[in-house]
């Protein structure tokens, strides 16, 4: 099996980006792989995070996101959230739906939820209704995130990629042995992952 790492952020278009061209990149070679998608905080509060309406996102998605979601063919939206989300309670929100075998569901519908649907995901109640469209224990799911169950296992993982892994940017993944920053086009993916399996 080979290991695959992203460390992404749920507010970072390029890691939805990651996301989806890792799975075409995958495709066929689903069963000889195992994903694990790794907590990375941007704007940990209490910096701020950015707002929408602002030259910079506004600025950044013409020049940059928009184009690159139509070469790739991917639908997305500067979300109208303002200020963005701070992502702590949807990554406790991950390690639980991990623990429950969800880990990759979760991560792509925290995806689609603020770039497809803007929607709040630095809410609980949010989080809480996604969790259940996942067929997750909405009541379980809402009591972790409002008691910080995952506190701790969430700051672990924030540890492990600033200090152990080295992580400074997002989407970065690790593929076997290769680390690879930033985002790679599908078939320079795919090949990568071919070498790295044989």
């Amino acid at each position: 099996m080979l290991q695959i790492k992203v460390y992404s952020d749920y507010v970072c278009p390029y890691c939805f980006f990651g996301e989806v061209v890792l799975e075409r990149a995958l495709q066929g070679m689903e069963n000889k792989v195992e994903i694990e998608w790794m907590p990375f905080e941007l704007r940990p509060y209490p910096n701020p995070t950015l707002k929408p309406e602002e030259d910079y996102l506004q600025t950044t998605w013409q020049n940059s996101v928009y184009p690159m979601a139509a070469q790739l063919d991917i639908d997305i939206v500067l979300p109208r959230v303002s200020p963005q989300p701070y992502t702590h309670l949807a990554f406790g929100g991950y390690q639980y739906a991990k623990e429950k075998g969800r880990g990759e569901a979760y991560t792509h519908r925290m995806f689609t939820a603020f770039f497809q649907e803007e929607q709040d995901i630095g809410d609980i109640a949010i989080l809480t209704k996604l969790a259940k469209e996942l067929g997750l224990d909405e009541k379980e799911f809402g009591e972790a995130l409002e008691s910080g169950k995952y506190r701790e296992a969430h700051q672990q993982a924030l540890r492990h990629a600033y200090e152990e892994a080295g992580i400074s940017a997002v989407p970065t993944f690790i593929i076997g042995n290769k680390k690879v920053r930033g985002l790679l086009r599908e078939e320079d993916m795919r090949k990568l992952i071919t070498q790295e399996l044989a």
